[in-house]
């Protein structure tokens, strides 16, 4: 059935400022269109009652990739009591922290999550991003490729040669078929290979003389040259140390001066992710505090910049990123066992197992930030509710996350729940908060702002005629009262979601796989012959794999991959 009609719904779209009035929604051949052009032939989906949203967008998440399925193998004890058996519309699959491609795009949909981009792309294992996002069902997908310790970029940025920089951005983006630049512990995973790190924006990265700063600044001036759909895409220095928020505030600082130059609609020129974990006072965990009003201070009135908040769930995770050396801290911190890898020429990667216990302290302070980040934010198009999956708690979390957010009730239960919630207290704002966020908002933060911000708000976000007809339906009614676990429950199993004009979840179960795609940027620019033969020399000196050997080709991905042309020869 390719024509569907949703009627009498509650409909939150930030795109057309609908704010739960009573609508139907129309959908032929997988796009929206008027309700008054679909026929009598059309499948009516009763939605009396419900709440009715566009398909959500997660802008942050490790989903696929070398380190992702290293911490699948790493990390038997994930898939204890966790599997699922096959039915007729799934295969088997498991994991909780890390589950497998199969349930990750099934726990997705079910969710009501229509599209998720993977945080952070080697370039040199894109092939095998790749083929982890095909693997994947339903949900449409990009990567971001690591920029933020690539030799050739710091050459290039050390000798302030910007259309070189893009250039090879430009490259690299249409070899590794890659989404947005995304910068990593700047400088300082470059660093970790020498043993050292820079825990500042000044700190010099050893054998390149340049600075983090260089680096952030340089990749704001190549990225706004090529007019990319996406800002850079920054997790900044010094993650996840008490103090780090003077490091974030030096960071946001950078974009100072900078006006997004694109035609898709994004305003920003940067985007700070896993935000929580950037906004930590004191010096040591022992007077450790939240500074989430120091940075939404500055974030509320950077009308150039966006967030995503990284909350913390009080679950038994995964942790996993680029920054290595924030790796090696963190397996020092609490002993258990650890991965580290370098990739050569480009970044490196860790993983440790990490509890998140309410009888901590500094766990429910973590989980106190998040949560503050968010209610917080004047403008809600301008922060995104993630959880950095699956470094502050896994993705399926996201419906605890929005009861939490939507329910003051709920936040004052867990408050009490804490073993120090004293400390939790003091150390916080939370607990004087009482803000509620409403379904608008969180359409904003999951819908309408992640495409305005990745660019591609013509396409996803919203439910105007002529977009993509990715639509859910929650068995959630605004106009009643309702305890803050009815909220979780809605979120958690929507009643009918459609990816791309296909039902392809009933009643929080799925039944049927749909038609993915993957988004990536076909990036232009003018001819540069000595950026390839850079690239050239550098694969014959240095790379172990030879250049042929090494793009993301056509059957890697899915098939009819959608690419977003982007084209800066002018």
């Amino acid at each position: 059935m390719s024509e569907y009609i949703i009627k009498n719904g509650h409909v939150f779209d930030p795109t057309q400022g609908i704010k739960g009035d009573k609508a139907d929604i129309a959908i032929k051949d997988g796009k929206i269109i008027k309700d008054s052009e679909v026929s009598s032939k059309a499948k009516v989906i009763d939605a009396k009652g419900k709440t009715v949203m566009a398909g959500a967008i997660e802008i942050h998440a490790h989903i696929a990739g070398p380190k992702v399925n290293l911490g699948r193998i790493y990390r038997p004890e994930d898939k204890l009591f966790t599997y699922q058996s096959t039915t007729a519309n799934t295969r088997m699959a498991g994991g909780f922290s890390i589950p497998t491609t199969f349930k990750t795009g099934y726990e997705y949909a079910k969710m009501g999550y229509t599209t998720a981009m993977e945080a952070a792309m080697p370039p040199l294992f894109s092939r095998h991003v790749h083929e982890e996002m095909r693997d994947t069902p339903i949900i449409d997908e990009g990567a971001y490729p690591v920029f933020g310790n690539n030799w050739f970029v710091m050459e290039y940025l050390k000798n302030k040669e910007i259309e070189n920089t893009a250039a090879y951005c430009a490259w690299l983006l249409r070899a590794t078929k890659g989404f947005a630049i995304k910068l990593v512990n700047p400088g300082g995973t470059e660093a970790w290979g020498w043993g050292l790190n820079c825990l500042s924006v000044d700190d010099p990265v050893p054998y390149f003389d340049i600075t983090p700063a260089e680096i952030i600044k340089g990749l704001i001036e190549a990225n706004e040259y090529l007019g990319l759909p996406h800002s850079i895409h920054i997790h900044p220095n010094n993650l996840g140390n008490p103090g780090n928020y003077t490091t974030t505030l030096d960071t946001l600082k950078l974009s100072a001066g900078y006006k997004a130059k694109n035609k898709f609609g994004r305003e920003q020129v940067m985007h700070l992710t896993h935000t929580q974990f950037h906004s930590y006072g004191g010096d040591t965990w022992a007077n450790f505090e939240s500074k989430a009003k120091e940075i939404m201070d500055f974030v509320n009135k950077a009308k150039n910049v966006t967030i995503d908040t990284g909350n913390v769930t009080l679950d038994e995770t995964t942790t996993m990123t680029a920054d290595g050396p924030f790796e090696h801290h963190l397996t020092e911190l609490n002993h258990l066992k650890w991965a580290n890898v370098d990739v050569e020429l480009e970044t490196a990667a860790g993983i440790v197992p990490y509890i998140y216990s309410p009888s901590i302290s500094v766990c429910g302070i973590q989980w106190a930030i998040g949560l503050e980040l968010a209610l917080m934010a004047k403008d809600p198009m301008r922060c995104f509710i993630t959880t950095d999956h699956p470094n502050a708690g896994p993705f399926t979390r996201y419906p605890r996350v929005i009861k939490w957010l939507m329910s003051n009730k709920a936040r004052q239960d867990q408050i009490k729940a804490f073993k120090n919630s004293d400390k939790v207290v003091s150390a916080t704002n939370i607990a004087g908060m009482d803000r509620e966020l409403s379904l608008y908002d969180i359409a904003q933060m999951t819908r309408a702002g992640p495409a305005k911000s990745l660019g591609i708000p013509s396409m996803f976000g919203g439910l105007k005629p002529g977009m993509d007809a990715d639509v859910v339906v929650y068995d959630f009614n605004p106009d009643k009262p309702s305890a803050p676990d009815q909220i979780e429950a809605a979120f958690s199993r929507a009643a009918h979601v459609f990816k791309s004009g296909i039902e392809v979840v009933t009643n929080g179960e799925v039944v049927n796989n749909g038609h993915k795609r993957t988004l990536w940027v076909n990036a232009k620019t003018k001819e540069n012959p000595q950026v390839m033969r850079d690239v050239q020399e550098k694969f014959i000196k240095y790379y172990s794999v030879t250049q042929a050997n090494y793009e993301a080709l056509g059957h890697h991905i899915v098939p009819n991959p959608y690419a977003i042309e982007v084209d800066a020869t002018q």
